[in-house]
């Protein structure tokens, strides 16, 4: 069978074509790391599938794609690289990917810090038997701040706990609460997980006024992006008593020796690892499979991003 024509679409992929299982035929294949070599095909590329981390000479490189149609990230969030997708070029997110990883850290992170898992583990480097009463999930109002496809998920994990979930997204619909309404509902949930991605609305979101309208011993959890939360004011309520955390982000990353966060009681945090598990890469090459079939038979694409949460 003879391959795709040499006038054919152009796809940049950071992983090995065969992955996909079928790509589509009439479209063209080149694997390439912009942080080791840029080809000179680079001005033939019409979708651009950039690595999972994507770093100045990722994102940078779109500049020099004078036939770039498509750029359809790896990541859900595409905070860190819309600004340099060039104009008329379609942006699509990740979303999907992520879903099922991210939700069982933000999972992990509220039953161990509820349940002080923690403390039992450097009790256990101590030799020390520990036992001690803990809050359960059980109970529980937890407050999903960002109801898309991440925030569904955590949903789907919680359900079995016996909780009630409260839905928080930018607008209202159905059984989502806009995202003005915060004030009147922090007061009352235990557990206030952040899904939201990273905008001018959401930078800071979390702040001294936030953090001092949560119910007192609440736990905070982000799975979002740091800048969500305004860390000089988490510490400060973490240090006075307020709140517990759990972060799987924070701002900046990675973490600074020096940052307080470091020595903050009440806290537990993880290295921004919630899309790094095995979930992960089947997800994504279905999603840039369909794709890229979606792309090659003119069909509307998928994720299209349109700045919602």
């Amino acid at each position: 069978m003879a391959g795709p024509r040499t006038d054919s679409p152009l796809v940049w992929l950071p992983f090995d074509p065969e992955l996909l299982g079928d790509p589509p035929p009439t479209l063209r294949y080149e694997v390439v790391d912009p942080t080791r070599d840029v080809p000179d095909s680079v001005g033939e590329v019409a979708v651009y599938v950039p690595p999972y981390r994507v770093g100045p000479e990722v994102a940078g490189v779109m500049s020099r794609m004078a036939s770039l149609e498509v750029v359809q990230t790896l990541t859900a969030g595409i905070d860190n690289i819309r600004a340099h997708v060039p104009s008329g070029v379609t942006l699509c997110s990740g979303r999907g990917i992520h879903d099922a990883s991210t939700a069982e850290l933000a999972l992990t992170l509220v039953l161990s810090s509820l349940r002080g898992v923690p403390a039992f583990v450097r009790a256990q480097d101590r030799r020390e038997w520990a036992p001690a009463v803990r809050p359960a999930l059980a109970d529980r109002r937890v407050l999903i701040v960002g109801y898309g496809a991440v925030g569904a998920a955590v949903e789907a994990r919680l359900s079995p706990f016996e909780v009630d979930v409260v839905r928080v997204a930018r607008s209202a619909r159905e059984g989502v609460h806009p995202i003005d309404a915060l004030p009147r509902l922090l007061p009352d949930a235990d557990v206030v997980v952040l899904v939201v991605p990273l905008t001018e609305e959401t930078r800071g979101l979390v702040d001294a006024g936030f953090i001092a309208l949560m119910k007192e011993g609440a736990l905070l959890v982000n799975v979002a992006r740091g800048p969500v939360v305004v860390t000089a004011d988490l510490v400060a309520a973490l240090e006075g008593g307020r709140i517990h955390a759990a972060l799987d982000v924070v701002d900046p990353e990675p973490l600074p020796a020096d940052s307080p966060l470091w020595g903050a009681p009440n806290l537990l945090v993880s290295p921004h690892v919630g899309g790094a598990s095995s979930a992960m890469w089947p997800r994504a090459h279905r999603l840039v499979r369909d794709q890229l079939h979606r792309f090659a038979d003119g069909e509307p694409l998928a994720n299209v991003t349109v700045g919602d949460y």
